[in-house]
């Protein structure tokens, strides 16, 4: 059409309305969906309706998946259209940079990628079903959806003045991201929960998204008006004009307030990079002070009681020393040397020796200790500077969190990591000495006194300990307080690997909290409700206790930032010195309740882990009561000293945002499936091991998650008991081994009592279902508490009961005792087929194995003429044993792994002979060609076997017909 401008260059032969751009992309995609929806609705109805779990009638709407995925011809037809709305798609993202670039404003710049790089993902997941890489369809899809998020904000905060544009993008974007809720609790329903028609609702959601979407784009048709194409601002509006009825300024705080105000203060990538670095800063030092304890448990672990190398512990309170003036000034106007040294702690994975690693990790909390209480110091003369850093400091804490869940609760840049086992050490370190330089690029505010008269600085320094030591003891894993809570089948409560981001925004909105209101959250009402959550969290089990868990975990990340900033404004030497000096205390207190047996003084605290929390809680109400006790005209100062700078906040929001996304990206990547299949289901077989694990730590000081996945993965095993398992304490890393094994093997998994039961822990795995499971603690008297798990499992529709129990220390034969005669009547309560995975401290034939194996319980020993033996035993009862096995450990552990082969009795006749035959039959031996091939131990642990994995003591299995 011609132009209607007079003033046109000539030559120009065409033109049209910038509008059209938006109303082509937005029929070509919604014919795209729309008609891939009724081809397939018309020609493969049930077909496309038909999920995992169910299908027609249950399910009778499609998901978008289903619908443009696989069949032809809609999936030609959709991916024709989706061809076609590409062109219109880029013109869109570029247009709408046009019209709202600005110079100076980087703002459109960065949303104009995200826009293309979202254009690009989508073609991604569009054209590389589920079906061709399920893997990259996933993470492009996601991708796309985590791109949506800075687009849709970022349209948002650059609309024009244009009133009715402004509220249509208002109510699209408020839909889109409410609707993700239901979307995710529906997905759910059908993924854990099996519930019928679930996914139906899904696809509503899942198609309303795509609605959404769409329509949110096809609001810039409302704008583009203003261009005609050749590109041509025909009204002004790129240039900021006002051309509605509604006056700019009330748009602008129109935009603001659906921003919530984040963008007001302009963006700058200088200052982005700095946070971005201080954060990742942060990140480092909660890094390096985590792995700490892991280093140091190696050593107690392998002399069995205290090895002297506990002392490392005492690295934290390196601050002490700025209470000698020299040596204070000296290191806060060498904050930068201070940092970069602390990053010992991260080259420290180069070091193989175990002491050398240990004092190298040490050497580098020390430094990060002394450096990050010098920094909090000499920032602490600048309100907005100090909330900056504490932001920081939090901010790291939360994305150590998130890089372990990503990992399975292992950090990736930990000195027990390496590339063998999962570990970015070297990635991880290049961009620490990035981020330590930027973050000390400035010169420091201050070296001398900052005049701090208020307040005790004795009250700041125990509150600082106990806010230290719940930060580190409670939240820097996500997986901690679900454990404390978890009781066992059916799930009553939380799991770690679906409900983990529930402890992730309660921090995020902790942090938050405190930063936009301090004076609230230094009240003793707020201390009250976080004693409340302290107690629920220690005294109830199930989704009860985690409420408390999760109003514990704001609170301690909203009282960080006032509790640190005190702190800071006072002596450094005697807040950060003492205060982490009584976190430490602190630190072993909370590892004395469960060694009890081991160290001096145990018994007078064993299994008080409530006392530790009660500890935990007066200390930071002493630093509360420091702040409630300031008076109100420094209250004043601080607020107005606030109030004018608080740029670096939409920075921090920003970081805090992404990091929720990364995290939500691998819970959506960690979701389980529950579609375990055993490995020789044809023939109704299932392998079952036991394996005393140490704590996840090899010989060498390495994690050993990946090394024990491969033996058990290579040994068929289908059901294994884990002992020596639970992980969930600072001075082992707040670690879960089971989280990873049971995803990666593709298993059910039960934890066992959580690490408020004070024991070392007892861990099942399960190929099958498990329909129920209780946890015990047996009589311990004296000696250490022995815990088990009594659980029944569905095997081939079969109820078989599998037990797994850690008895007491050899040097508690009463104990032992009576954990035998308890465990005795436990399995003897079942009338179903049953084994016990164990470790019964004991000689074959003699004292108390006589008791496990005794008419009292029903069992039957698996080999009784295996002599070697004082550990792991494995018994059974009203099952057909096939084999027995015991492997070699490598360097993994310091015990072997046993297993054996059972066979589910598949009829009445087999059931009554395998719980009557008498004990010459049932131990009949039999030469391996006697047996079914699927019946058989792998071969390749034969002879050398691989990787130090053999059989050894028969150097062969043993097999029984």
């Amino acid at each position: 059409m011609a132009s209607k401008y007079k003033d046109k260059d000539a030559g120009v032969v065409l033109s049209f309305s910038g509008k059209w751009i938006s109303w082509t992309h937005t029929a070509a995609a919604y014919t795209a969906f729309l008609s891939a929806l009724i081809i397939g609705v018309a020609l493969h109805y049930k077909k496309i309706v038909q999920n995992e779990w169910y299908g027609f009638p249950e399910e009778w709407f499609p998901s978008v998946s289903a619908t443009i995925g696989d069949r032809y011809p809609e999936r030609s037809i959709f991916m024709l259209f989706i061809a076609i709305t590409s062109g219109p798609r880029f013109a869109l993202v570029g247009l709408w940079y046009l019209l709202t670039a600005k110079p100076g404003r980087t703002l459109p710049k960065a949303i104009a990628i995200s826009g293309v790089i979202r254009t690009l993902t989508c073609g991604g997941w569009t054209y590389i079903t589920s079906t061709d890489d399920h893997d990259w369809h996933d993470i492009l899809m996601i991708s796309y959806i985590v791109f949506t998020i800075p687009w849709t904000v970022g349209c948002l905060v650059l609309s024009p003045p244009n009133a009715k544009a402004i509220k249509y993008r208002k109510y699209l974007a408020g839909s889109f991201f409410g609707t993700l809720v239901p979307l995710v609790y529906f997905f759910i329903q059908h993924k854990v929960h099996r519930v019928a028609g679930a996914y139906t609702i899904y696809a509503f959601f899942e198609w309303s998204l795509v609605l959404l979407d769409v329509g949110f784009d096809a609001v810039t048709a409302l704008d583009f008006d203003t261009f005609e194409l050749v590109v041509r601002d025909v009204k002004g509006a790129s240039k900021g004009v006002n051309k509605s009825s509604v006056p700019t300024a009330v748009l602008e705080k129109e935009k603001e307030r659906a921003t919530a105000g984040v963008f007001a203060a302009g963006f700058h990538l200088s200052d982005a990079l700095d946070i971005a670095a201080d954060v990742y800063h942060g990140f480092v030092f909660w890094s390096i002070l985590t792995s700490l304890g892991v280093v140091i448990w190696y050593f107690p672990l392998w002399h069995m009681g205290i090895s002297g190398y506990e002392a490392l512990v005492m690295s934290t309170v390196s601050p002490a020393l700025l209470g000698i003036r020299p040596l204070k000034s000296l290191v806060i106007k060498n904050q930068r040397i201070c940092h970069l040294l602390s990053l010992a702690g991260l080259l420290a994975y180069l070091v193989k020796g175990p002491e050398a690693r240990l004092f190298t990790v040490g050497f580098g909390v020390w430094m990060g200790c002394l450096s990050w209480a010098a920094t909090f110091y000499s920032d602490s003369v600048h309100p907005a500077k100090l909330e900056a850093r504490i932001l920081a400091f939090g901010a790291g804490l939360l994305m150590s969190s998130v890089a372990k869940f990503a990992w399975y609760t292992n950090n990736p840049i930990w000195p027990i990591m390496h590339a063998e086992n999962g570990g970015w050490n070297g990635t991880g370190l290049f961009l620490a000495v990035l981020a330590a330089l930027r973050f000390t690029r400035r010169a420091p505010l201050q070296s001398g006194d900052n005049g701090e008269k208020s307040g005790s600085a004795l009250l700041a320094a125990l509150g600082l300990g106990g806010l230290m030591f719940g930060l580190h003891s409670l939240l820097s894993d996500t997986s901690t307080m679900i454990l404390w809570v978890w009781d066992g089948y059916p799930i009553r409560g939380p799991v770690s690997n679906v409900h983990a981001y529930h402890t992730i925004a309660a921090m995020t909105g902790g942090l938050i909290l405190g930063v936009y209101k301090p004076g609230l959250v230094s009240t003793w009402t707020a201390f009250g409700v976080g004693s409340i959550g302290a107690a629920v969290l220690t005294l109830y089990q199930e989704w009860f206790g985690y409420y408390g868990a999760l109003t514990l975990a704001t609170y301690l990340m909203a009282v960080s930032v006032p509790l640190i900033g005190n702190a800071a404004k006072k002596r450094p030497g005697l807040t950060f010195g003492l205060g982490l000096f009584v976190y430490n205390l602190l630190v072993l207190f909370h590892v004395w309740v469960v060694a009890y047996a081991f160290v001096p003084g145990g018994p007078l605290v064993r299994e008080h882990t409530d006392w530790i929390m009660v500890t935990m809680m007066v200390l930071i109400g002493a630093g509360v009561f420091d702040l409630v006790s300031q008076n109100a005209s420094r209250k004043k100062v601080s607020a107005k000293r606030r109030a004018g700078s608080t740029g670096h906040r939409k920075y921090h929001l920003g970081t805090l945002g992404l990091l929720n996304v990364f995290f939500l990206c691998a819970n959506f990547l960690r979701f389980p499936t529950n579609d375990y299949k055993p490995y020789h289901a044809d023939e109704k077989l299932f392998t079952a091991g036991i394996w005393t694990i140490h704590f996840s730590l090899d010989n060498d000081m390495w994690s050993s998650e990946y090394r024990m996945r491969d033996l058990i993965k290579e040994m068929e095993v289908d059901v294994i008991g884990l002992l020596e398992s639970d992980l969930q304490r600072i001075i082992m890393g707040n670690r879960d081994t089971t989280q990873f094994l049971a995803e990666d093997l593709g298993m059910y998994v039960d934890y066992g009592p959580g690490p408020n039961k004070h024991t070392w822990g007892a861990a099942l795995l399960s190929k099958f279902p498990i329909v129920n499971s209780t946890h015990h603690l047996l009589p311990s008297p004296v000696g250490e508490l022995a815990p088990a798990i009594h659980a029944t499992l569905d095997m081939y529709g079969t109820l078989v009961d599998v037990f797994v129990f850690h008895s007491g220390q050899e040097e508690d034969p009463e104990d032992r005792r009576l954990q035998s005669e308890y465990l005795a009547k436990l399995m003897g309560s079942t009338n179903r087929p049953s084994v016990l995975l164990s470790y019964l401290v004991t000689r074959p034939l003699e004292g108390n194995y006589n008791t496990y194996v005794s008419e009292t319980s029903g069992m039957h020993d698996v080999d009784p003429t295996d002599w070697d033996r004082w550990c792991e035993y494995i018994l059974f009862k009203g099952l057909r044993r096939t084999g027995y096995a015991r492997v070699s450990r490598s360097t993994i552990t310091d015990t072997e792994l046993q297993v054996a082969k059972f066979i589910v009795p598949r009829s009445e006749e087999e059931s009554h002979v395998a719980w009557t035959a008498g004990e010459e039959l049932r131990n009949r031996r039999v030469h391996e060609h006697e047996i079914p091939e699927g019946w058989r131990f792998p071969a390749m642990f034969r002879d050398q076997g691989v990787r130090d994995h053999r059989y050894h003591v028969f150097d062969e299995p043993r097999y029984f017909g």
